[in-house]
C-alpha cells in the first residue's frame, strides 16, 4: 500500500504534531482524513480543563480524561483518538474494519515518536456482538467522527455506541451530514436512545470550525 503518493495532514496537539499520511489510492473512504477528525480534536484541545483559562468552563467534565477508557469507532486513519490521547486520553482502544487496519497501523507506527507508546488497535463490525464483547465494555468516552454515511450500518452504529458506552459516559461525536437518507435515520433513532447536545458552533476551535460539521455529546438516557 502506497501513501506517499497522497497529502499528508499535519495537525498541532498543545506541544505535539501529529502527522497523517492518507493512501488516496485506496477505494476505502476509511483511509483518508475527513474533517470531523480535526474539529473534534481542536474543540478538545480549546477546552481541555488544563490549559482552558475560561472559567466556568461548561466541557471540564467530559473533557478531563483522567483514569478513564476510550474508544474510537470508525476510526480511519486514527487521528480522533491519537489527538485525544495526547489530551490525556491513556486508555484508549482504536477500532475500525480490516481493510482499512493497515492505514490505521502505518499511521501509528509514524506517530510512535510523538505518542511515546503503541496504542491498542482491534478490529471492530458495528454489528458483531463477539468482536463488541471482546473489547470488554462498557467505556467512559466512546468517539465517532464522519462515521454516518450508509442507511444501512446506521442501526448497527447506534447500537454499538449503546453497548460501548458507560451508564455515565459520553459518546463525542463528530458529525457532518454525507447522504439525506442515513442523516434522516440517524437522527430519528439515536434521539430515543441518548439525550444529545449539540456543541454550539462558536465553542468549536475558531480554526476549525467549517460551517458544516458539528460536535454533539451523547448520553444514554436514564431508565425509569
Amino acid at each position: 500500500m502506497k501513501f506517499t503518493d497522497s497529502p499528508v495532514i499535519d495537525l498541532q496537539v498543545l506541544n505535539s504534531q501529529l502527522s497523517f499520511h492518507q493512501d488516496n489510492g485506496s477505494m476505502h473512504v476509511g483511509t483518508s482524513v475527513w474533517p470531523c477528525s480535526l474539529i473534534l480534536v481542536k474543540f478538545a484541545e480549546r477546552w481541555h480543563p488544563q490549559t482552558c483559562a475560561v472559567t466556568p468552563n461548561p466541557y471540564s467534565d467530559i473533557l478531563n480524561f483522567q483514569n478513564k477508557r476510550g474508544i474510537e469507532l470508525g476510526a480511519g486513519c486514527g487521528v480522533a483518538a491519537m489527538g485525544l490521547f495526547l489530551l490525556g486520553l491513556n486508555n484508549v482502544v482504536i477500532t475500525d474494519i480490516a481493510p482499512v487496519m493497515p492505514a490505521l497501523k502505518h499511521n501509528l507506527k509514524k506517530n510512535k515518536p510523538v505518542l511515546s507508546k503503541s496504542l491498542k488497535t482491534a478490529q471492530l463490525n458495528w454489528s458483531n456482538q463477539d468482536q463488541i464483547k471482546s473489547l470488554n465494555p462498557p467505556f467512559d468516552v466512546v468517539v465517532a467522527t464522519d462515521v454516518v454515511y450508509l442507511e444501512e450500518t446506521v442501526s448497527p452504529l447506534l447500537s454499538a455506541m449503546e453497548a460501548l458506552v458507560s451508564e455515565n459516559g459520553v459518546v463525542l461525536l463528530g458529525y457532518q451530514l454525507r447522504s439525506p437518507e442515513a442523516h434522516k435515520k440517524f437522527w430519528e433513532l439515536s434521539g430515543d436512545m441518548f439525550d444529545i447536545e449539540k456543541v454550539p458552533h462558536e465553542h468549536l476551535h475558531p480554526e476549525y470550525a467549517y460551517e458544516e460539521t458539528d460536535v454533539y455529546v451523547f448520553r444514554k438516557k436514564k431508565k425509569l
